[in-house]
């Protein structure tokens, strides 16, 4: 079944940059409304620039901290305004934050909770009655594979993660008889705007290209992601023709994670 999204609308947050930016692409140039949200209004506005060229649609950046509650209901009443809906959703903000446990401050894990995990529940709690009304939606929540083998260190984001994995699980049983899907996507190593960052903090003597093959050695598949790689997956589970998956958590890692 062809990945059409001629009349449909989506949020995607964490969208001026990386997957989420990849994952707009993708389903503008496919007939999609998009609404992007990220913090940066100069990023957005670039973001949203270069989507308008490059596919011809229709595009609606919106500056937005997700963390914040009163962001958020901003962030849906301007898509609601402008197009009536949400059709699907992508719940892509956050990074990762990582030191042992016992290290971590209430202040942090809130923050990290906020971040990932709240930003998700707040949002659904938004777009999702409107999906139920018109029996069509889609609930895509962007993880990692450390939600499912964290190992020690891992924390903030791993625990944060596992619950966003859960949060998945419980509501594709309670939106499925709407025609509601919700499903998670656990990335592992992806090329995106963060590579560069990891490569001057852990092997600047390399050439980045030189980083980059030496991180994808360690990846059974013997290389990055790529983040059209990482939206193609997103288009399929948001379309008609991922219409009888709901409730998973799919590793998107080249083979790398010791669980499914």
């Amino acid at each position: 079944m062809q990945q059409d999204f001629q009349g449909r609308r989506a949020l995607i947050t964490g969208g001026s940059a990386g997957l989420g930016l990849a994952a707009a692409r993708m389903m503008a140039s496919r007939g999609a409304r998009v609404a992007i949200a990220a913090r940066s209004a100069d990023k957005l506005e670039a973001a949203a620039a270069s989507l308008r060229r490059d596919t011809g649609a229709e595009i609606l950046p919106v500056v937005c901290d997700v963390a914040q509650a009163q962001d958020l209901t901003r962030l849906v009443t301007t898509v609601d305004q402008a197009w009536g809906g949400v059709d699907i959703l992508l719940n892509n903000a956050g990074g990762s934050s990582r030191q042992p446990a016992l290290d971590i401050t209430d202040e942090v894990w809130q923050r990290d909770l906020d971040l990932k995990l709240f930003s998700a529940i707040r949002l659904v709690r938004l777009v999702a009655p409107g999906m139920k009304v018109r029996r069509w939606g889609r609930i895509l929540n962007v993880l990692n594979t450390l939600a499912k083998t964290p190992p020690g260190g891992s924390a903030p984001t791993s625990v944060t993660r596992a619950a966003g994995m859960a949060y998945t699980k419980v509501l594709s049983h309670e939106l499925a008889p709407f025609n509601v899907l919700v499903n998670a996507l656990c990335i592992g190593r992806i090329e995106s705007e963060q590579w560069p960052r990891f490569h001057q903090a852990d092997a600047p003597e390399l050439s980045y290209d030189e980083y980059l093959a030496r991180e994808g050695q360690k990846i059974p598949m013997g290389r990055l992601g790529k983040a059209e790689e990482f939206a193609s997956l997103v288009c399929l589970l948001a379309s008609d023709g991922g219409g009888y998956i709901t409730g998973t958590a799919i590793n998107i890692d080249g083979g790398a994670s010791p669980a499914d």
